[in-house]
């Protein structure tokens, strides 16, 4: 066998956070639900709130501060703070989606629920593909409180962002086409 010596591999860019300068990285790749509920998530935002401010998905980096580099799932930035889009994000968006996935759940749950709290998200859902729920945090007087937890049915709405409306049986829908592994 003759080796093909011009051969290069694909280059696969590095997927990494920064939380108070620590570095984690974002390995492995999104399964394919994470990403079907990323899309689904995007696509209701954008069809709701498209006149009310952007929706952005990973990855893009949120420029927190120099010691706070965060890659959410969904990322939505209200017309009114608009002026921290720039080549990329940088400053607090309105509302920061996480999609759970087995190597996550800590991370999502704990290390940057905290983080967004301090830097004043004024909403973050964390979404739990498994178990089809949508837990809404939404800030007041500086801490998260839990506003709802959301199942497969009902509507997720927003008391800070009126566009928000959401379907969850049109959304977590797509999760049934395929089988637990």
């Amino acid at each position: 066998m003759v080796k093909n010596r011009s051969y290069k591999p694909p280059l696969i860019e590095e997927r990494f956070e920064i939380i108070d300068g620590v570095r984690y990285e974002c390995q492995p790749s999104p399964t394919l639900k994470h990403q079907l509920l990323v899309t689904q998530l995007s696509n209701a935002l954008h069809s709701a709130c498209q006149l009310d401010g952007m929706i952005v998905v990973a990855p893009m980096d949120v420029h927190l501060d120099e010691q706070n580099i965060v890659q959410p799932d969904v990322i939505y930035v209200s017309n009114e703070n608009s002026h921290i889009l720039k080549t990329r994000i940088e400053g607090a968006p309105d509302l920061l989606v996480e999609i759970l996935s087995p190597s996550t759940g800590e991370h999502d749950k704990v290390r940057k629920k905290a983080l967004y709290e301090r830097f004043s998200i004024k909403e973050y859902w964390i979404v739990d593909p498994h178990h089809k729920t949508i837990d809404q945090f939404v800030l007041q007087e500086g801490k998260y409180v839990l506003e709802q937890t959301f199942g497969s049915s009902g509507t997720l709405i927003s008391s800070r962002f009126p566009c928000v409306s959401i379907e969850l049986r049109k959304l977590f829908a797509i999760l049934d086409r395929f089988q637990e592994e």
